[in-house]
């Protein structure tokens, strides 16, 4: 009877560690790709560079979030962790079918 219980938790285990880690990978890309604009913007000849790629980064940011990059990267990491939570659970469907099937044939023989 625990058998269930187990299976559902791992799913759900699955799906909670899929959905965090594709909320955070994005907010990290971007984290990353600001820290290096900013690292280069102190480098005398490449200042302006670093500089346009934090402004560009922070414009591309502000579209999804209505003029506010902090609310555009929120959105962008909310959207990854929804699509992150779809494809585990379709990958769980997959799984779950192969099985199944793999078991019936394993029956007839």
């Amino acid at each position: 009877m625990h058998y269930g219980r187990d299976i559902m938790l791992n799913f759900m285990t699955s799906l909670l560690l899929t959905i965090i880690l594709s909320f955070h990978a994005p907010i990290v890309v971007v984290g990353v790709m600001l820290g290096c604009f900013l690292a280069v913007s102190y480098i005398p000849g490449l200042a302006l560079i670093g500089q346009t790629g934090i402004a560009m980064i922070e414009d591309f940011l502000a579209v999804f979030g209505s003029g506010c990059p902090l609310k555009g990267i929120l959105t962008i990491g909310f959207s990854c962790g929804l699509v992150g939570g779809l494809f585990d659970i379709y990958n769980y469907h997959c799984y779950q079918s192969l099985k199944n099937s793999l078991k019936s044939l394993g029956e007839e023989s």
